[in-house]
């Protein structure tokens, strides 16, 4: 049995129409995205990028990733609700986070549109222009756009400053201001910044912020990285100088979110070299490279023929948390996304057109 299936791999066309056979379902189950030519445009779409087979994932390494996600949901909101340690930290770092300008993802928005509509809460789609033109709260602090209470924000927009103009830097501060649900508010926004993931990492820090639960912090801490400031002074010197001396075992990121962004090798050491007598370089941090197992499969993406490949993968847990004042009413994980990139490719997301959407297989 284990011949013929690799007997199948290795023969072209067997896997061309086996991977035809996946995108036509892909297609059917509504695994879409705008093409890049017409981002704005849902008259021609394609498939969102996916592996033609499972990955193998370490069973013990997935059922951690899944018992520390309540832990980082905890500690997610105890971090966001710290006015002082993000004002501490973030005092000298430049946040900027990163989205796309064209929306390809809007499938994936509707499909949460639909569902809520199915439960009878409806949605509307607006600008940041249009709260500013229609917006207002109460006094009571209710928000209303176009005249209807509004409970929810949820921001697929506004990740990065050169997506706010003066009108739309005064429309997100009616909707902090509110007393909507924010996904996620500017506090939460603000502690998945690199900066504060790197503030995290040090000694103490989480003891500090998550008081009498050893247990929850050595979850977490097992999870972490080497992560270094790059702050002016000598810590950051040292970290500055190990990196370029041994570029290949670090990986220098800038304070902004996703994939796409990150500097590696003769490049990181190259950026380095300019920012080590500048301010400039307490807005990135340097992080220990992550080495993953390399494993073959079969990359699925629009325009080119399936050919098995040498890849690696990353994986996300998502997380519920909501909390009401102090009172907690639901802290669980509710799925997984695990995504898949050729190692010939250093960094970059699934919307980069680099990674691809995938399934892991627990062994």
């Amino acid at each position: 049995m284990a011949a013929n299936w690799e007997n199948i791999l290795q023969n072209e066309q067997q896997l061309e129409e086996l991977a035809q056979q996946a995108v036509d379902k892909a297609l059917m189950e509504g695994v879409l995205m705008r093409t890049k030519k017409e981002p704005r445009s849902s008259d021609i779409v394609s498939y969102a990028p996916f592996t033609l087979f499972p990955s193998a994932v370490p069973r013990e390494l997935l059922e951690q990733a899944y018992s520390v996600q309540m832990d980082f949901n905890f500690l997610v909101d105890t971090v966001s609700q710290d006015s002082n340690f993000l004002e501490q930290t973030l005092a000298r770092a430049l946040v900027l986070v990163i989205a796309q300008k064209e929306e390809r993802n809007v499938f994936d928005q509707h499909y949460i549109e639909h569902d809520l509509l199915s439960r009878n809460i409806h949605v509307i789609r607006r600008r940041f222009e249009d709260v500013a033109k229609t917006g207002s709260l109460s006094q009571d602090r209710k928000l209303f756009v176009d005249g209807q209470e509004i409970a929810v924000v949820y921001f697929r927009d506004g990740y990065m400053p050169s997506q706010y103009s003066p009108q739309n830097w005064e429309a997100r501060l009616l909707l902090e201001r509110s007393c909507a649900v924010k996904c996620p508010d500017v506090a939460t926004q603000l502690v998945g910044t690199k900066k504060v993931q790197q503030e995290l990492s040090r000694p103490g820090v989480l003891e500090s912020l998550i008081p009498d639960q050893p247990e929850a912090v050595a979850r977490l801490r097992a999870t972490f990285a080497g992560l270094y400031s790059l702050d002016m002074g000598e810590e950051g010197d040292r970290a500055i100088m190990e990196a370029i001396a041994a570029p290949d075992r670090f990986v220098l990121k800038p304070q902004r979110e996703g994939g796409g962004n990150n500097l590696y090798g003769e490049e990181m050491a190259q950026t380095l070299e300019q920012l080590k007598a500048s301010e400039e370089r307490a807005s990135y941090i340097l992080m220990e490279k992550i080495e993953p197992e390399p494993f073959w499969n079969c990359l699925l993406q629009a325009g080119i023929p399936a050919r098995m490949t040498q890849c690696i993968s990353e994986l996300g847990i998502f997380g519920v948390y909501v909390r009401q004042g102090k009172t907690l009413l639901m802290n669980k994980h509710v799925g997984h996304l695990l995504r898949t990139k050729s190692t010939k490719h250093a960094d970059g997301g699934v919307a980069a057109g680099v990674a691809v959407l995938d399934n892991p297989y627990p062994v």
